[in-house]
């Protein structure tokens, strides 16, 4: 397995592997790592050097490999979301599986021709990693998962393109680009490249540059609203669920997103008083551990009491709506206005 720093910089210095595969819930940037492969490869004609495998035509696999690239040195084959690297539940398909079998012998057996003739790139939403097929890709080719970035890394990111296009951003406006804006790649690279062009060459991004032209993710959104409703700053919080409803954000979303924070606000609360691991207790992902400080913080405006009693609000509220005997943005307001 290769991390994506040492794949971009194997890339950057022009080496190509016959067998990749690439993996991960981080699409923009294994799609630019695709991207990359691609412009590494050269010219590519379809059906002669370059070829197109799914799910319809993945046993077609081998025949590809084995027909000449006729005029080319090389060929280029993609296999996208072909499903034989998921993992195998208890209804096994036994022609998938005995295709993977198949696969998984030819690529061990006939890796030299591969080397010569073909640069195979897998690219799947998953891949099980106990799969023989996955540790023979691992053996004979590059593997990387592309998981969201920890903020960190992405700061790291962010001030090297701000600084390439000579705009700076300090450290704590840079952590709060990432507090708004998430962990997700293409909404981060989105938002930044228009504050870079806003702020102009040799000229520093500010908070307010950020609270005027950036799109708030609805997690950071929620974050407000508590923040407003911890402080007991009603009429703000309640303006704070309008600008969402305004702004087109389903009324059922926005419900189900303030039960899981304040769910997961009361859970801090437990695991604090039964000194059990927050980030476990939260079951936050490794990108999403710089907001526990958040957490701690918003529940210190809350009793252990208040967060049970406006979790079974929520939950009445959703099952009173389900069943047509009430508005939700009305009954939103009065759980709002209750607690304050």
């Amino acid at each position: 397995m290769i991390s994506i720093d040492n794949l971009e910089k194997e890339l950057k210095q022009g080496k190509l592997n016959s067998i990749y595969l690439l993996y991960g819930e981080e699409l923009f940037l294994l799609e630019s790592n695709l991207n990359k492969i691609k412009k590494l490869f050269g010219e590519t004609i379809k059906g002669i050097n370059y070829v197109l495998i799914d799910e319809t035509n993945i046993k077609e696999l081998i025949s590809d490999i084995e027909t000449p690239a006729f005029g080319y040195e090389k060929k280029l084959i993609i296999a996208r979301n072909t499903g034989i690297f998921k993992a195998e539940g208890k209804r096994k398909n036994k022609e998938i599986g005995d295709f993977k079998e198949k696969l998984n012998d030819y690529i061990n057996d006939n890796i030299k021709l591969i080397d010569e003739s073909v640069i195979l790139v897998f690219v799947e939403e998953e891949a099980d990693s106990r799969l023989k097929l996955f540790k023979t890709l691992e053996k004979q080719g590059t593997v990387c998962k592309f998981d969201f970035l920890k903020p960190i890394q992405i700061e790291k990111r962010v001030k090297a393109i701000c600084n390439a296009y000579g705009v700076n951003i300090e450290d704590n406006t840079l952590k709060y680009f990432i507090e708004i804006c998430g962990t997700n790649m293409q909404d981060v690279i989105n938002e930044i490249r228009k504050l870079i062009e806003y702020a102009g060459n040799g000229e520093t991004i500010k908070k307010e540059d950020i609270d005027c032209l950036t799109i708030k993710k609805l997690e950071a959104i929620i974050f407000d609203l508590t923040d407003n409703l911890g402080q007991k700053k009603t009429a703000k919080a309640i303006e704070v669920l309008k600008n969402l409803i305004y702004n087109k954000e389903p009324i059922q979303r926005i419900l189900i997103m303030l039960y899981k924070h304040f769910k997961k606000l009361y859970f801090l609360k437990l695991a604090t008083r039964y000194n059990k691991d927050i980030i476990s207790s939260l079951n936050l992902k490794p990108n999403q551990t710089f907001l526990v400080n958040k957490y701690k913080l918003q529940a210190g405006y809350f009793t252990e009491k208040e967060l049970r009693k406006i979790l079974q609000e929520l939950r009445e509220l959703d099952v009173n709506y389900k069943n047509g005997l009430i508005d939700l943005e009305i009954g939103l307001e009065s759980i709002l206005c209750g607690y304050c």
